[in-house]
């Protein structure tokens, strides 16, 4: 019988990283932890099942092994990677390439467009989504004579927010932030300023000038969202984004919902809060900081409790 897949993270040291994973119920590796990969299958940090009859099965041989739990969604790899990260200090200013660019330049890697879900943020808290220059040459001018005050566009943040980041957008958190991400399956980042930091052996992290130059969008392009909200019994279901890589919804619990599984697969990140899930195979807790797969063939599922969850479908 089809049944929620239940998945272990992958914990990431970060140099800007801290404990607030701890929040979540973690046994993070270290005071520096800055990424929680949530559901993963990227050959860089796969997540593992962790219930049910594929127990110790890591994401990546799931998707080949067992196509039909995700509706045999095309593609030889797993498409999506959710993650969790604090950013206890500044990240670094950094763009994703696209697919195109990332298949040629970076061993047939993916590209990267991603969004952000901001948890929590300190008071005055703020992130960097775009730029100000009018031209390549601009941009270039800024980057290498390190005019980053003129050149970046700081944005203040609330928990709630919601932000899309396509490929080719200049783009930090700011510190103080936590933030569910939902991103294409990538690893590649081009890092265009650092702060000057050093790491803990006093070298600096490599940039990637020029490549950030081949792909950042020039003028920026602000991307505004209207998220659809959809009131339901038991709660509400909020749609903050539909793009060509995933759509992305936030699951707000009180109650008892009744829900289909109308996608190949759902992922999904309880972010707060606690409850059940009710399938035609069994009932399912689950609590804050827990991460799961919602197979294809779940078919009429229920969920009850008080709780937030956070669900992406390619």
């Amino acid at each position: 019988m089809t049944q929620p897949l239940f998945l272990k993270p992958v914990f990431k040291d970060r140099i800007w990283g801290g404990t607030a994973l701890k929040r979540f119920g973690y046994d993070i590796p270290s005071d520096h932890t800055g990424e929680c990969w949530a559901i993963s299958a990227h050959p860089n940090g796969s997540s593992i099942v962790r219930n049910g009859p594929h127990e110790g099965t890591s994401l990546d041989q799931l998707w080949v092994q067992h196509p039909e739990l995700f509706g045999h969604f095309p593609g030889e790899t797993f498409p999506l990677l959710t993650k969790i990260l604090d950013a206890n200090t500044d990240l670094s200013v950094q763009v994703h390439p696209n697919d195109d660019y990332a298949n040629q330049y970076e061993d047939g890697e993916r590209g990267k467009t991603e969004c952000w879900y901001i948890i929590d943020c300190a008071p005055g808290a703020e992130l960097i989504l775009g730029h100000h220059a009018t031209s390549r040459e601009e941009l270039r001018h800024n980057m290498l004579n390190g005019e980053w005050e003129s050149l970046l566009q700081r944005v203040p943040i609330q928990p709630g927010d919601f932000f899309y980041v396509p490929s080719g957008t200049l783009h930090a958190l700011g510190s103080g932030t936590l933030v569910l991400e939902t991103q294409q399956s990538s690893d590649t980042t081009y890092r265009v300023y650092d702060y000057d930091r050093v790491d803990a052996t006093g070298n600096k992290r490599e940039l990637h000038i020029e490549k950030a130059l081949d792909v950042t969008t020039v003028p920026h392009r602000n991307n505004p969202l209207k998220p659809q909200l959809q009131r339901v019994d038991g709660g509400e279901r909020r749609t903050f984004v539909s793009s060509p890589y995933f759509t992305v919804q936030g699951w707000n619990l009180d109650g008892r919902m009744t829900l289909h599984q109308e996608q190949p697969f759902l992922l999904a990140s309880v972010i707060a809060g606690y409850g059940e899930i009710e399938t035609s195979s069994g009932v399912f807790s689950f609590k804050k900081g827990d991460h799961l797969i919602l197979p294809h063939d779940l078919g009429t599922f229920f969920l009850t409790g008080k709780a937030e969850w956070i669900v992406s479908h390619p």
